[in-house]
């Protein structure tokens, strides 16, 4: 139990609810497009203990920190930033929460809309990075089992046939 009387056991950051007991560096990871590495890199630089609960912290800070997350592209190196030149603007940014997701979606829906092969490979639900698809990455009714159903179904046919 913390001993804050001021402690908060949930705490909103970037849109996300965030459990108020972990430590801030794997509380952060809680928020999309926010890992490890960029959650000890913002709480650095905002000068906060990595091992301090989320919790702990006044709003004002929360508030501070929620500011940074949402302009890290202008306090991290470009290669720690998840959109390397944006298609749209041309600018290196990072995105976190819904704008992350916004982003994906628009993607994949502009791969679909040009019908290039990765867009038509997720709009069939098949793997999209060249994987193996014959053995692995079966979902609803396999061949295998539409095989097995197909060749008893035959079998009970044929035996009603007999009976006749």
């Amino acid at each position: 139990m913390p001993d804050n009387p001021d402690f908060r056991y949930i705490v909103r950051l970037a849109n996300t609810d965030i459990d108020g007991r972990r430590p801030l560096v794997l509380a952060l990871t809680g928020v999309r497009g926010v890992g490890l590495r960029v959650a000890e890199a913002a709480s650095r630089i905002a000068g906060l203990n990595p091992r301090e609960r989320i919790g702990n912290l006044p709003e004002s800070q929360v508030e501070e920190l929620e500011g940074f997350l949402t302009n890290l592209g202008e306090r991290l190196p470009p290669w720690m930033l998840n959109r390397p030149l944006d298609r749209a603007t041309g600018e290196t940014r990072h995105l976190v929460s819904t704008d992350l997701e916004t982003s994906v979606r628009d993607d994949l829906n502009l791969m679909k809309m040009i019908r290039c092969y990765k867009g038509i490979r997720h709009e069939r639900g098949q793997k999209v990075r060249g994987q193996r698809t014959q053995s692995n990455g079966r979902t609803g009714m396999a061949a295998g089992v539409l095989k097995k159903t197909a060749k008893e179904a035959q079998a009970k046919k044929a035996e009603g046939e007999k009976e006749k």
